[in-house]
Order: C-alpha cells, then sequence, then structure tokens
C-alpha cells in the first residue's frame, strides 16, 4: 500500500541536525500520519550525515523511510527533486533539516491539497511575520526581501516569500514540472514555482512559524549574484521553450484531476 505521504529532507553535512530534528519528524508523523514515509535525501555530504540518517532510520518508529544517496554535492535543489522524484505519497512536503518551520505547522500546507483545493502549497514569513520566532540578522532579512522583489519582477510571480523551505505538492499535478526543473542550487524554488504557475495549477502562499537557526549553508553576500544568474537562467530557458513540455503535460493533469 503507498503512504498518502511523503516527508523530504535535502540534506548537506547536516549530521548535527538530524539526530535531533529526524526523532521529532517521525514522532509527529506517527500520531498525526502514521502512514507517512520519509525520505532523506544525503546531497554528497562528507561528514557522519549519512550515518546519523541510517541510526535514526533503524530507531522502532514505525514509518517507511527511504534514504536517497548523491555520491557528490549537487545543491538543495537537485536534492529536493530527487526526494520528490522517489516519493511514492500523493503528496510530497520537503523540510528543511534544521526544522525552521516546525513539523506541526505540515497540516496547514497538506490540507488544502487533500481538500484538492490546491495543488502546490507553501510557508512564507512575509505574509505574518509575527510568526518569526528568531529573526535573521537585519542585513540577511533586508537581503531576502530584496531578492524577493526581484523575484516578482522578474518572474511575474505574485508572491512575497519563495525560498521558505516548507512547501507541498499534489504530485500526480506537479511531477511533470518536478522532472523538467533544471536548477540545482539557490534559485530552485523559484523556478518550481514559476513553472507551476504558468502551467496554471493553483499555488497558495501560507504564513507560517519560523524561527532562524544558526549554520545555513547559503551566504547572502557571497551567493546573491548567483541567485540572480540563476533567475536570469529561468528566463531565458523559458523564452528558448526549455520548459514547454513540463508546462503542457502538468496543465494536462490539472484539467484530469478536475474531471
Amino acid at each position: 500500500m503507498s503512504p498518502s505521504l511523503s516527508v523530504i529532507v535535502p540534506a548537506y553535512n547536516e549530521a548535527a541536525r538530524l539526530g535531533k530534528t529526524l526523532p521529532i519528524i517521525f514522532e509527529y508523523l506517527k500520531a498525526h500520519y502514521p502512514d507517512a514515509e520519509v525520505i532523506v535525501v544525503d546531497d554528497g555530504s562528507t561528514d557522519e550525515t549519512c550515518s546519523v540518517i541510517e541510526q535514526s532510520f533503524a530507531q522502532p518508529h514505525g514509518l517507511d523511510t527511504i534514504l536517497v544517496p548523491t555520491p557528490v554535492n549537487r545543491g538543495k535543489g537537485h536534492a529536493v527533486r530527487s526526494g520528490l522524484l522517489a516519493a511514492r505519497g500523493q503528496i510530497a512536503l520537503f523540510s528543511d533539516a534544521d526544522l525552521s518551520t516546525p513539523i506541526t505547522e505540515l497540516p496547514k500546507l497538506v490540507q488544502p491539497i487533500e481538500s484538492g483545493s490546491r495543488d502546490l502549497t507553501f510557508g512564507s514569513r512575509a505574509l505574518d511575520r509575527q510568526l518569526i520566532g528568531v529573526h535573521q540578522h537585519w542585513r540577511r532579512e533586508l537581503g531576502g526581501r530584496v531578492f524577493n522583489s526581484i523575484v516578482r519582477v522578474a518572474t511575474g510571480l505574485p508572491f512575497w516569500d519563495t525560498q521558505c523551505g516548507f512547501k507541498a505538492f499534489r504530485m500526480r499535478s506537479c511531477r511533470s514540472i518536478v522532472e523538467g526543473a533544471t536548477i540545482d542550487r539557490f534559485a530552485f524554488d523559484v523556478e518550481l514555482l514559476y513553472l507551476a504557475h504558468k502551467a496554471g495549477l493553483r499555488l497558495e502562499e501560507i504564513a507560517v512559524r519560523w524561527d532562524h537557526n544558526e549554520g545555513s549553508k547559503v551566504s547572502f553576500a557571497r551567493d546573491s549574484k548567483r541567485m540572480l544568474t540563476e533567475v536570469s537562467l529561468i528566463r531565458r530557458q523559458m523564452r528558448e521553450g526549455i520548459y514547454d513540455e513540463a508546462i503542457k503535460h502538468a496543465g494536462q493533469q490539472l484539467q484530469l484531476t478536475n474531471c
């Protein structure tokens, strides 16, 4: 019997965190989604991440688990896509390994998909900033706002936070856009949302609780130029027709879902 829900955790050098956060995920899912599966994608880690995952999976939690190893580091976007494509659930959600958005926020994203009203839902820190417990450094937070403003202008996406690491997908509708996406690193969220929006899928940005955790792999000062370059690449690939087949197929699946 296939699980109804797949929870995906992309991980790169997350040994210190996963030993604490995976048991929290298991405990929550066992209580509320006992038929769920947990997929962890080890994105070419050089620390003990893989061992920590295997040890956590070996504990008695009663859930199906899958480890997807990547021999070399490819980037969070590649890890998330690998996890989504390995998912057996009708709904798949990915969460950052640090649980900056608590796993208890999961129903906010999953329920609109379960009800049939949405195909893709994603957490947002921008819609209700009172839900942010621990803020990032003001420069990083300001940089995130500037980046999302640029994304809105460059892509026409009507959303305020594309980067929160907490997103859920109806896989029947979204699988083709996951397969057609190409961005392996920083702007992969923008690409997935952009393709889903172009395909006419039903998207919803949802305010979630969020706390900043130290140890982010992304440096705004170092990586902001790369992020903007990737947004430009998404626009160019759209003009060149790279995404046409994925968008067409996603639109067709949506029509079948609504029949």
